[in-house]
């Protein structure tokens, strides 16, 4: 177990804020919190809590600092991005205060792209159930904290050797063919993940796009969420409506400049979860 004190983070913001999927709330099984987080990062597993400025990690203090801190980008002040906003942008305010624990989480590649095929005309809670569809039936088994039974995310290797149709028995619907094709551009090398990583955000996006079912949104989340390219600024149905309604003229990017994907956030969970007038 690990306490560390905290600034501008909060699990249950994280988990509700539809950049990753894999967080789940639990029973606290007789720990400190009333509530628990399980979260699943590839083949990995951490049970948390979080309050308003302390976070406990049931881990090793070595596996802290060698993955989940960078995981939740904990690093990074957050505080100062919040500071960057302008005072006259009443909306993106509001929208920050709303969202002040959410951070860009440090995500798999490989998992990143896999969960935002499947999010395409999607629901949060669909998704969910559709991600850890595919881990039971093709994940590797895990024992995570106090025995609790998990599974990894399914490796490309595995989902390559599937028929294009086959994961709609993981109610993927058509998106299956997009998971699968992805599996099989990763294995015969077409798409370099390791290569990737190494690209500048335009670049990176570039080569993303050339998936088949990738377009701009879906590409956008991948390096935003898996490639923490902060430029990226994701653009759905949501966020679509938000610039219509309060950035007419289009957001101000320019002044955002390397936390556009920061503010993004900030807009997507208020309009999911903020109470607006």
């Amino acid at each position: 177990m690990l306490k560390i004190q905290t600034e501008n983070f909060s699990l249950e913001q994280i988990w509700q804020s539809g950049q990753c999927f894999r967080m789940t709330q639990t029973e606290n099984g007789g720990r400190e919190a009333e509530i628990m987080y399980e979260i699943i990062a590839g083949q990995r597993y951490l049970e948390a809590v979080s309050s308003d400025k302390e976070c406990i990690f049931y881990c090793s203090k070595e596996e802290f600092e060698g993955f989940w801190k960078g995981y939740f980008d904990l690093e990074s002040n957050y505080g100062n991005y919040i500071s960057q906003i302008n005072p006259r942008d009443a909306y993106l305010c509001k929208a920050a205060q709303t969202g002040w624990g959410i951070r860009i989480l440090r995500q798999d590649l490989w998992e990143t792209i896999v969960s935002f095929l499947i999010s395409q005309q999607n629901t949060i809670v669909r998704i969910r159930r559709c991600i850890s569809n595919i881990c039971h039936q093709y994940g590797e088994k895990g024992i995570g904290g106090q025995g609790r039974l998990y599974y990894g995310f399914p490796k490309p290797e595995v989902l390559a050797k599937l028929q294009e149709d086959e994961l709609m028995a993981c109610n993927l619907g058509y998106r299956s063919k997009y998971v699968v094709r992805a599996a099989r551009s990763v294995v015969s090398g077409e798409l370099d993940l390791e290569g990737i990583k190494k690209m500048p955000y335009r670049k990176a996006k570039e080569e993303l796009l050339k998936l088949f079912g990738v377009g701009e949104k879906v590409a956008d989340c991948v390096c935003l969420f898996g490639l923490h390219h902060l430029e990226a600024f994701p653009v759905d149905t949501h966020i679509r409506q938000a610039l219509e309604k309060h950035y007419k003229k289009g957001f101000p990017k320019t002044r955002y400049k390397g936390m556009q994907g920061v503010m993004q956030q900030y807009i997507f969970y208020y309009e999911l979860h903020g109470i607006k007038g």
